[in-house]
């Protein structure tokens, strides 16, 4: 029986959590305005399509911001956490469902702000002037989260160290965020 458990929690961690990154994202590439003709960015956006085109009829954005696809993320967030804990033989409420759901999404938000900043920090090195779809994605993600600290750091003799201070303020997000969180509303009594 372990043996279906697990392979159902897979099942559930994989295909959940592929639509859950899509649909990530498709949030940041609309929040920090990634060039959206990108052949990737396109492939994202038919994935997410059918259930974002349908949820904007009732849920208008809000300050630019595209109040379905929040929605939805918490929404399949909270799904995936529910399915992982009925597969498991636990019971969590709608509340608890939708809280890990949220710790979830801003932990895979972290990740692909990491992933974006590291990525576009090597290939400056490696590969400065390529037009590769990925690159520009990784460029898109990476230069509006940089470019407030730009602003305050300046570039020391071509040197640029703004994603070492942009990386320690997303670890100090994961590792010192997210656990405050999860305490606080396990003292309230929400989790």
């Amino acid at each position: 029986m372990p043996h279906i458990q697990n392979g159902a929690s897979l099942v559930i961690e994989v295909l959940l959590g592929l639509f859950l990154l899509a649909l990530v994202l498709r949030f940041l590439f609309q929040l920090l305005r990634v060039e959206f003709r990108n052949p990737l960015c396109q492939a994202i956006v038919k994935v997410t399509n059918p259930v974002l085109l349908p949820l904007r009829r009732f849920i208008p954005g809000f300050w630019g911001i595209d109040m379905a696809s929040v929605v939805m993320i918490l929404l399949v967030g909270a799904i995936k956490f529910y399915a992982l804990t009925a597969v498991a033989g636990y019971q969590a409420g709608p509340l608890q469902s939708l809280f890990f759901g949220l710790t979830e999404t801003l932990n895979l938000i972290c990740w692909i702000l990491l992933i974006a900043i590291i990525g576009s920090v090597i290939i400056s090195w490696v590969a400065p002037h390529s037009h590769h779809p990925a690159i520009q994605i990784l460029t898109g993600i990476s230069r509006p989260v940089l470019a407030p600290i730009r602003r305050i750091i300046p570039s020391f003799g071509g040197l640029d160290i703004t994603p070492i201070f942009a990386l320690l303020a997303i670890q100090l997000v994961q590792t010192t965020g997210i656990p405050l969180m999860i305490q606080l509303f396990q003292q309230i009594g929400l989790v």
